[in-house]
């Protein structure tokens, strides 16, 4: 049976909150989306209910989690399935200084054997699906054989789904934001995994911009994630369903994404909401196509702000 995370959108910081998983989801019925991730101690002790609701058109949809602490984590993932979460994804991949700091994200990579314990106690505690999304190594711990032994050693715990983020990170001498493109994309990895692991479930992400790459990394793998590129260019999914999901209903054009997006706008505004938290999300709905620059205008303007 074909995997349903054929084709997912990447958790971004700064970019994957509610408002734009709904747009998302006006453009692609299939899509698996993920939230942005949300450590452990803010969803402890923070506002439960502003981390962690969504609205139900946003199914299928992935909480991401990040953290270190096998107990905590459980309570966590315990949260996600009574808030009706699909899946809960743990961030093994983030590189930034702060998240280091924490003992949690990519710098766990080094602590294959925590990671593995932490997929056991959430799955002891939840029966929702839990994945982990992590770089092919970091630092000098960049060779195939650190990686097969970190998925091996992940999937004794329990873990079917690995969502690699097909380039290492640098721990240290360089930004997160230049962590996400000049490490060398090593997407040969994801597919040496899946052919030495066929039993699990393995999902590629790193510099993929176009669904004919996705066609072709489907060749071999369960799924594809795209991070930036959906984010830049969201119609880029439009094709998605009918291509790779079977799914022959026409996608909505963009004039029609825009109209059902204004009653969700006004609803939010009622709410006391601000739009251009919404409008933010939307630049990219005309890339590359005649007037596209007067979109923007239009959206940065107080027409776009009101959303009227």
């Amino acid at each position: 049976m074909p995997s349903l995370r054929r084709v997912s959108i990447a958790p971004m910081m700064g970019r994957t909150d509610r408002h734009f998983r709904y747009f998302l989801r006006l453009i692609s019925r299939h899509a698996w989306l993920y939230t942005e991730m949300v450590v452990v101690p803010a969803l402890l002790r923070g506002d439960r209910k502003r981390l962690l609701d969504f609205d139900p058109t946003e199914h299928p949809l992935a909480l991401q989690l990040g953290g270190s602490d096998p107990a905590t984590l459980a309570e966590c993932a315990r949260m996600a399935e009574q808030w009706g979460y699909d899946e809960i994804n743990l961030n093994i991949g983030c590189p930034s200084n702060r998240v280091t700091a924490g003992r949690f994200g990519a710098c766990l990579m080094a602590d294959p054997d925590l990671v593995a314990r932490c997929v056991e106690a959430m799955r002891r505690a939840v029966s929702t699906p839990i994945t982990v999304k992590h770089r092919i190594g970091i630092d000098d711990m960049d060779r195939y054989e650190d990686l097969s032994r970190f998925v091996r050693i992940v999937a004794s715990g329990g873990c079917e789904v690995f969502i690699i983020h097909a380039r290492k990170a640098w721990l240290q001498g360089i930004s997160p934001r230049k962590n996400r493109s000049v490490p060398p994309l090593r997407h040969e990895f994801s597919h040496a995994i899946k052919r030495d692991f066929p039993h699990v479930e393995i999902v590629t992400n790193g510099g993929i911009d176009n669904l004919d790459s996705v066609a072709m990394h489907l060749g071999t793998l369960d799924g594809v994630m795209i991070g930036r590129a959906a984010y830049e260019d969201p119609y880029l999914l439009a094709g998605v369903d009918q291509r790779f999901y079977g799914d022959t209903t026409p996608p909505l054009s963009r004039p029609e994404v825009w109209e059902r997006l204004i009653p969700y706008i006004e609803r939010q505004i009622a709410g006391g909401g601000i739009a251009s938290r919404i409008t933010r999300h939307l630049f990219g709905l005309y890339r590359g196509l005649p007037g596209a620059r007067a979109w923007r205008q239009r959206l940065s303007s107080e027409v776009g702000r009101r959303a009227i």
